[in-house]
C-alpha cells in the first residue's frame, strides 16, 4: 500500500506505471469528450437552428444518471471494475463514431445525434460507477485527492486547448467529422486502461448472488450510507444546486457565443472563450491538495461556493468576449474546486464495498438532477426571455446553495482534525 505521506504520496504516483496508465486513459478519454463537448451542440446548431435543441444537447450529458446511476453504481461494486471501464469505452466508441460516419453517408439528422448524446452517457454511468471505486483500491485513501487533482490537472490543461483548437477546426471542418477524435479517444483509453496490472476491486466473499431483489437492496445500502452521512448528504444538496446553475449556463454557451457576444460558433475567439473555463479547472485541481493540508473539505466548500454563485451572475453580464474569458477563468476555479474537493471527500470517507454506489448515487443526485433540470431550464428560459435573462435567473439561483452550506452540518466539520470523519 502506498505511503500515506502526503510528499511520499504524490512522488510515487509519479512513479506507478498502474496509475500512469490510469491517468493516461482518463487524459485521452477528457480530450476526446471536450471535442464532442464543443462540436456536438454546434452541430445541433447548424443542422435546426434552436436554442431549445442545443440546450437538450447538454441536458442529455446527464439524463442518463436519473434513470441508470443507481444501477450502474451497485452492479460495478459487484463487478471487475477494469473489465466493465474497458468495456464501456469500447461501446461508446462505436456510438460515437456513427454520428461521422452517417454524416459521410449523407444520413445524419438530428435525431440520431440526440440519440448518440443519449446513449453514450448512459454507458458512461458504468464507466463512472466502477472508476469511483478504482481508483481509491488502485492507490489508497490517503492519495486520492493527489489522484484526483494529477487527473483534473492534466484534464484541465486538455480542456485549456482543445477548445481554441476545436473552434479553429470548426470553421473548416464539420462538427460531425470532429467526433471522429472522440472515438479514436475512446479506443485509446480502453488499452491504456486494459494494460492496469494492480488490481481495482477488492476480493468478494459471500456475497449474496446478484438478483434483482439483491441489486435493490445494494442501492438503498448506498442510499442509506450517502443520506446519513452528514458530509457526504450536503455536498450533494449543494452539488445539485451548483450544477443546476452550470448546467443552464452551458446549455445557453453556443447561443450566447453567437448572439449576445457575436463572435459566432467557431474560430479562435470561440475557442478561447470555451477554453478560458480550463484555465480555471487547472488552478483549482492543482491547488487542491496544498489547501487540503491547511483546510477540511467541508471549510474549502464553506468559502469557494460563494464565489462560484457570484461569478455565475457576474459572467452573463459581460459586455465583450474578453470580459467573458476572463469571468469564466475564475468562475471555472471556484466551481471546479467545489466539485473535484466534493468528490475527494467521498472517496476517502465511503468504504470500500459502498464506492461504486454512493459515489453514483451522489453524482446522480447532484449532476443527474441538477444539470438536467438546469439545462432544460436553460433551454426554456433562454426561448422566452432571451439568453442573457436565462443565464442570469439561472446564476442566482446558486445562492442558494450558499445558504444551505452555511447552515449545515459542514459548518462544525470544518473544525474537525481529522478531514475524513463524520
Amino acid at each position: 500500500m502506498p505511503s500515506d505521506d502526503p510528499v511520499t504520496a504524490t512522488a510515487r504516483l509519479r512513479d506507478d506505471p498502474d496509475f500512469r496508465r490510469y491517468w493516461l486513459g482518463r487524459v485521452l478519454s477528457t480530450a476526446g469528450s471536450m471535442v464532442t463537448a464543443i462540436a456536438l451542440p454546434v452541430l445541433v446548431y447548424r443542422l435546426s437552428g434552436s436554442p431549445l435543441l442545443t440546450a437538450l444537447v447538454t441536458a442529455l450529458e446527464a439524463a442518463p444518471y436519473l434513470l441508470a446511476g443507481l444501477f450502474a453504481g451497485a452492479l460495478a461494486d459487484r463487478w471487475n471494475r477494469q473489465r466493465v471501464m474497458v468495456a464501456a469505452d469500447l461501446v461508446n466508441a462505436g456510438l460515437i463514431s456513427s454520428v461521422p460516419i452517417a454524416y459521410w453517408l449523407g444520413g445524419l439528422t438530428v435525431a440520431q445525434v440526440l440519440v448518440v448524446a443519449f446513449l453514450v452517457q448512459g454507458v458512461a454511468t458504468f464507466f463512472d460507477g466502477a472508476n469511483f471505486g478504482a481508483l481509491p483500491v488502485l492507490v489508497g485513501r490517503a492519495q486520492v485527492a493527489q489522484a484526483n487533482a494529477a487527473v483534473w490537472s492534466a484534464s484541465s490543461l486538455v480542456e485549456l486547448l482543445v477548445p481554441a483548437l476545436a473552434g479553429l477546426a470548426l470553421a473548416v471542418i464539420n462538427p460531425a467529422t470532429l467526433l471522429a477524435l472522440d472515438a479514436l479517444s475512446f479506443a485509446a483509453s480502453a488499452l491504456a486502461i486494459r494494460g492496469i496490472i494492480r488490481a481495482m476491486s477488492e476480493q468478494r466473499a459471500g456475497r449474496a448472488p446478484m438478483r434483482p431483489r439483491v441489486v435493490f437492496a445494494d442501492i438503498a445500502e448506498g442510499v442509506r450510507y450517502l443520506v446519513r452521512h452528514p458530509g457526504v448528504r450536503t455536498m450533494t444538496i449543494i452539488g445539485s444546486i451548483q450544477s443546476f446553475a452550470g448546467g443552464g449556463f452551458m446549455a445557453l454557451m453556443v447561443v450566447w457565443t453567437d448572439r449576445v457576444l457575436h463572435i459566432g460558433t467557431s474560430g479562435l475567439r470561440f475557442g478561447l472563450v470555451y477554453g478560458a473555463w480550463g484555465i480555471g479547472a487547472l488552478a483549482a485541481a492543482s491547488g487542491l491538495p496544498r489547501l487540503l493540508r491547511r483546510m477540511q473539505p467541508a471549510g474549502i466548500t464553506l468559502y469557494a461556493l460563494p464565489a462560484s454563485a457570484a461569478l455565475g451572475v457576474v459572467t452573463p453580464l459581460m459586455p465583450t468576449w474578453p470580459l467573458a474569458a476572463i469571468a469564466l477563468l475564475v468562475w471555472g476555479s471556484a466551481y471546479v474546486l467545489v466539485i473535484v474537493n466534493s468528490i475527494s471527500y467521498r472517496q476517502q470517507v465511503t468504504p470500500e464495498h459502498l464506492l461504486g454506489r454512493v459515489n453514483t448515487a451522489g453524482r446522480m443526485l447532484s449532476w443527474g438532477v441538477g444539470w438536467t433540470l438546469g439545462s432544460v431550464a436553460g433551454g426554456l428560459l433562454g426561448s422566452h426571455l432571451g439568453v442573457r435573462t436565462g443565464m442570469l435567473v439561472l446564476g442566482a439561483f446558486a445562492f442558494t446553495g450558499v445558504l444551505v452550506a452555511w447552515t449545515s452540518p459542514l459548518r462544525q466539520l470544518a473544525s474537525r482534525a481529522d478531514p475524513v470523519q463524520a
